[in-house]
């Protein structure tokens, strides 16, 4: 089943402009790049510290779990490894399962959505399901992959508020939980 999805993707989406949109979107997640940058913003204003703090350990514990703990014990071969097609990308090295894209973008966008309460938290979601499925559209991951990424950041995302609340109990290093 998860190479039928994939396959049918590349058969009824697959176009230049999709794969110039996917790339440009892929990279997006490519080191965590897009979501460290705004943790870095976050963490740069007092009244959104404590989100950018529980973004910062949302990330920081999916890319450990996904690429130092699940990846090499998994050790799952990627979709162009057991069905070879041209990629629109260079081909990426490790193994598929989970993805550590769809892992740390739900991480760090979910981390946000349970901490804020406004609109770019759809916003940031909606990111991070186009990361996850650009994972999808170059042929780079399983869609069972991309939903383990994304149900393993969604619960680490959840770790992470109870790890931040418990380090600025009593408002301590001037982060205060919102509201």
């Amino acid at each position: 089943m998860d190479l039928t999805i994939l396959l049918w993707i590349q058969a009824h989406m697959r176009c230049d402009v999709l794969d110039f949109i996917f790339t440009l979107i892929t990279k997006l997640g490519n080191t965590g790049i897009i979501w460290i940058l705004l943790t870095l913003i976050l963490l740069t204003r007092r009244d959104t510290r404590y989100t950018g703090l529980v973004m910062a350990i949302a990330f920081i514990l999916s890319a450990a779990v996904v690429n130092l703990g699940i990846k090499p014990l998994v050790s799952r071969p990627r979709p162009f490894q057991v069905h070879p097609i041209e990629l629109a990308i260079a081909a990426p090295y490790g193994t598929s399962f989970p993805s550590g894209h769809s892992a740390t973008s739900f991480a760090a966008a979910w981390a946000y959505f349970i901490t804020r309460k406004n609109r770019l938290r759809w916003g940031l979601l909606a990111l991070a399901a186009a990361i996850a499925f650009s994972r999808l559209y170059l042929f780079v991951h399983f869609p069972t992959d991309v939903l383990a990424g994304i149900i393993i950041g969604i619960i680490l995302s959840y770790a992470a508020k109870l790890i931040a609340d418990r380090l600025v109990k009593n408002g301590r290093w001037g982060i205060h939980a919102s509201p």
